[in-house]
């Protein structure tokens, strides 16, 4: 038999029971249907409300949950839900463009490669599914990077370690900064060679229904087809395809 922790069996019961009733529940009536001491749920509602999934109404004094552990589950079904709903567009990208499309999503200070979707004709990347690489050099991670808040770039930038893996990868902060401010105008961004010599890509973010960048698609291939020219006609599918995507996962712009 597994130890169940006592304080929080109480606590996860109080919001089990609160979800059942829209206008909340005063203190003696949670109290008498949990069978515990006043003191003892005051204690632990305290808690929930610091921590946001319990509110009180001022008028009635009766509390009810918050939408905080909807959001929470939410963000577990968007993740369960993007690659079934990404897998249409990466392959209409593969075809419109011949070449090599990722999804990714991130993790700490890095992006996992979630799908691949590519061509018979198309020149074999490195990439796999399942594979890691750093943000800071590929043009999903920097996508991403974009547009998070600056502390948590500063944050992913110091926990990071930068490598100069090719002769264009940047490794000086104030030019990553300023590459930011670039793409978030864009809409895009270009791994130049950063992360693979040769090798040319451009990503760009999907946002999840908080606004935040939640995943990224890029398309890559060598710098003797991705040209300037064609970067340009890509972006705009890849843009076109990424806004469709987060509006499916609840994103409004």
């Amino acid at each position: 038999m597994q130890d169940v922790v006592q304080s929080v069996d109480r606590t996860l019961s109080i919001l089990e029971v609160l979800s059942d009733y829209e206008d909340g529940l005063g203190l003696a009536e949670l109290s008498a249907k949990l069978d515990l001491h006043k003191s003892t749920v005051h204690r632990l509602l305290s808690t929930l409300m610091i921590k946001g999934y319990v509110e009180q109404n001022p008028v009635t004094n009766k509390y009810k949950i918050t939408f905080k552990l909807f959001e929470l589950g939410s963000k577990r079904l968007a993740h369960m839900d993007i690659l079934e709903i990404a897998k249409p567009y990466l392959k209409e990208l593969m075809e419109k463009t011949n070449e090599v499309v990722h999804l990714v999503m991130r993790e700490n200070t890095d992006i996992i490669y979630i799908d691949k979707v590519e061509s018979e004709t198309t020149i074999r990347m490195h990439s796999r599914i399942g594979r890691r690489s750093p943000m800071y050099c590929t043009a999903v991670g920097k996508a991403m990077m974009a547009w998070l808040h600056e502390k948590e770039v500063v944050d992913i930038w110091s926990k990071s370690d930068i490598q100069q893996y090719t002769p264009f990868t940047i490794t000086n902060f104030e030019d990553m900064k300023n590459e930011l401010k670039l793409i978030k105008q864009k809409g895009f961004a270009i791994d130049n060679q950063e992360n693979e010599l040769e090798v040319r890509c451009i990503g760009a973010s999907i946002f999840d229904y908080t606004g935040k960048p939640c995943a990224a698609i890029s398309i890559s291939g060598p710098i003797t087809r991705m040209t300037d020219e064609r970067i340009e006609m890509f972006s705009k599918w890849l843009i076109k395809y990424t806004s469709e995507i987060s509006k499916e996962l609840g994103y409004k712009m």
